[in-house]
């Protein structure tokens, strides 16, 4: 089964008033929920199903945005296993006058593809082409693996 598309899937947003803090910038609540639903549309164009998200991993917030701010929210697909997908989520902020993005944060958003009833069913596996995207795949890998390590009770 071959995936449906590797393309990257990009929100774009404004940083309203009732998205910011007394600070005048961005909930960082506000920026997970945009990264997760550009993590799970991602998720939805490479395999054509359902997905829920199950980790977040190495979430790393940069820089704020500021009220008035464009951002710009790209999740790209960077490893798959049977049931399980990997998105990286970059969000860029962005000036309406001159759009120059800034990095405000970026993570690995994993989930997994379900049925009808809520059960893990099998998705199309990416296949990593080029060193960058080969450097993507395996850190991914090492993440989920740390994930499952931490899951499994220890054997002391």
């Amino acid at each position: 089964m071959e995936p449906y598309s590797i393309e990257p899937v990009t929100i774009i947003e404004e940083v309203f008033p009732q998205d910011t803090n007394a600070y005048d910038t961005l909930f960082g609540g506000r920026l997970l929920s945009l990264m997760d639903k550009a993590g799970g549309i991602a998720c939805a164009k490479f395999a054509h199903r359902e997905f829920v998200t199950v980790s977040i991993d190495t979430l790393t917030f940069i820089a704020p945005a500021r009220q008035g701010d464009l951002l710009e929210v790209t999740g790209q697909v960077v490893f798959t296993s049977n049931h399980t997908a990997c998105v990286k989520v970059t969000a860029c902020a962005m000036s309406k006058a001159d759009w120059e993005r800034k990095r405000i944060c970026e993570g690995y958003f994993f989930f997994v593809a379900i049925d009808s009833m809520m059960r893990p069913i099998p998705i199309p596996q990416l296949t990593p082409e080029g060193e960058e995207a080969q450097a993507e795949w395996d850190h991914a890998a090492s993440l989920k693996n740390s994930m499952l390590q931490k899951r499994s009770p220890s054997k002391a």
